[in-house]
């Protein structure tokens, strides 16, 4: 038994290992947050339009350089996106779906892609670009 010098037992908790315990928690998940998210590396064109804003749980089906298809992080071949849409997600349920193309595929590769996609019963594919970055002449002319 803890007492203290007049014979009484101690009552304090001690909460220095806890504190200790919960920073090093934290620091553990603010290091190994940014690691977490997931995605395909697509080097988009670049346009210049205004942002859009995408609702964060809409479909995105990207293709790579490596002309790999993927259907949010589920890889597919680029031939089977028409039989392996339906079977995914519910097409008839479905919002607004997204195509997000590397630059340095051949233009027939996407259409190809694209009207898969609407075979598979999406009618509504947004194309995703990155703003263009805007470079300034001399002349003060963009």
């Amino acid at each position: 038994m803890i007492t203290s010098g007049k014979g009484r037992l101690m009552s304090d908790i001690n909460v220095t290992p806890f504190v200790d315990v919960m920073l090093v928690l934290l620091i553990i998940f603010m290091v190994t947050a940014p690691m977490m998210t997931h995605g395909v590396k697509v080097d988009t064109p670049q346009t210049t339009h205004q942002r859009m804003d995408v609702d964060e749980k809409a479909l995105i089906i990207s293709i790579d350089a490596s002309k790999r298809v993927f259907i949010n992080k589920f890889q597919l071949d680029a031939s089977e996106v028409r039989e392996k849409l339906p079977t995914i997600l519910d097409v008839k349920h479905t919002g607004d779906v997204y195509l997000k193309a590397d630059k340095s595929l051949p233009y027939g590769l996407v259409m190809d892609v694209m009207a898969q996609i609407r075979d598979a019963g999406i009618e509504k594919i947004g194309m995703v670009t990155e703003p263009a970055t805007v470079s300034i002449h001399k002349s003060g002319r963009r």
